[in-house]
């Protein structure tokens, strides 16, 4: 089949696209291997939100949830099966991908329980049970930023395991992201690992950002409102620079001369919030070679529809982008507080959609054992 000419375009400048969705009906119907063969879509992104809107109400999953109960699983148990299921099915499904790009692309992610945010030790365990539990190569385990989360990372880093992490929106904390990584890879070179089979990307959250500052620049009024859908895709392109300097530095050519890769910064949150800012907007400003932009299907389609790339990311814009945050900073919007609360919304946001899954299958259960 033939490729989407934007779509193209784009991983042609260094991008990955990769798809912000997962359910066993793309699986089975064949749409996500359409997409792959369309759309240049070359990995997949899940999170407790997405799990949520695939499981409940969907009859695919029925016969697995009644077999489960009826063998006694209690629902986090059936929980873990289905989705465990799924990303298999679809880390096989990019076997070919993952192997001609040499693992780079070809990923599909999983979260580990997002109750667990706050708690490393029991992230770390999980990262490593749903490592063993899904078995393949190609599988992402995503774990967040949080303060608990960081030393998590080093932590499944140095045991070999490939880490997405995931729910970042400042840039102060996408270094300590960087830092964790490396600490993880240096852990890992100490134990005798092989650096170059450890993968990893940084997941930048950009829409919520927007959102948030904008309601802020709103209330403050006048000049203010001109910054509104400025600082989300500032923020992001300042991370690039800061991915730039990190992965150019004398610390991570030591690893890289034993092997190592670097850690791709990811383009997350990337469906416009605001209908009045393009459709392509998170796409477009966040051209930059290599970063992955994963996108809902509307964005995919957007993209593929009519899609006006800007200039590719570089040191110079991003410091042009560190002016842009700063002028926001001075009309009023606190900054650090924003992402603080972003952080905070978006593990309990993810804390809620799990207990509503399990709320769901709960119920399935019940239906079956009556």
């Amino acid at each position: 089949m033939t490729q989407n000419p934007r779509t193209q375009a784009l991983t042609d400048a260094g991008v990955s696209i990769w798809l912000d969705d997962l359910s066993r009906q793309r699986l089975s119907s064949g749409n996500l291997q359409e997409l792959v063969d369309t759309k240049n879509v070359v990995g997949v992104t899940t999170n407790p939100s997405i799990f949520q809107a695939a499981i409940s109400g969907a009859e695919d999953y029925d016969e697995d949830i009644a077999a489960l109960a009826k063998d006694g699983k209690d629902v986090d148990a059936v929980v873990e099966k289905l989705t465990t299921d799924d990303v298999r099915s679809a880390a096989d499904l990019f076997e070919g991908v993952h192997t001609a790009s040499h693992g780079i692309d070809g990923r599909v992610s999983i979260e580990v329980d997002p109750r667990l945010a706050h708690d490393t030790e029991e992230t770390v365990a999980q990262a490593k049970r749903l490592h063993e539990v899904v078995g393949r190569d190609n599988l992402f385990v995503k774990i967040p930023a949080t303060k608990a989360g960081l030393p998590a990372i080093t932590a499944v880093i140095a045991e070999g395991i490939s880490v997405n992490v995931t729910l970042i929106f400042s840039v102060d904390r996408y270094v300590e992201v960087i830092d964790a990584y490396l600490s993880g890879l240096e852990k890992a070179a100490a134990s005798g690992k092989d650096l170059s089979s450890i993968h990893s990307v940084a997941s930048f959250f950009v829409s919520r950002v927007d959102a948030e500052i904008d309601k802020r620049l709103e209330a403050l009024g006048g000049e203010a409102e001109t910054l509104r859908g400025s600082a989300g895709v500032a923020n992001a392109q300042v991370a690039f620079g800061t991915y730039l300097e990190s992965f150019g530095s004398e610390r991570f050519e030591a690893l890289q001369a034993q092997g190592a890769n670097t850690q791709r910064a990811l383009w997350a949150s990337t469906g416009v919030k605001n209908p009045d800012y393009p459709d392509t907007l998170y796409v477009d400003r966040l051209v930059a070679e290599p970063t992955v932009n994963t996108m809902p299907e509307k964005t995919l389609d957007a993209v593929a529809d009519h899609s006006e790339p800007a200039a590719t990311l570089n040191a110079e814009i991003a410091t042009s982008a560190q002016a842009v945050l700063e002028r926001v900073a001075e009309a009023g919007v606190d900054l650090d507080d924003v992402f603080a609360l972003l952080e905070r919304e978006g593990v309990e946001k993810f804390e809620k959609a799990w207990e509503e899954l399990l709320e769901t299958v709960s119920a399935s259960i019940d239906d079956v054992s009556a």
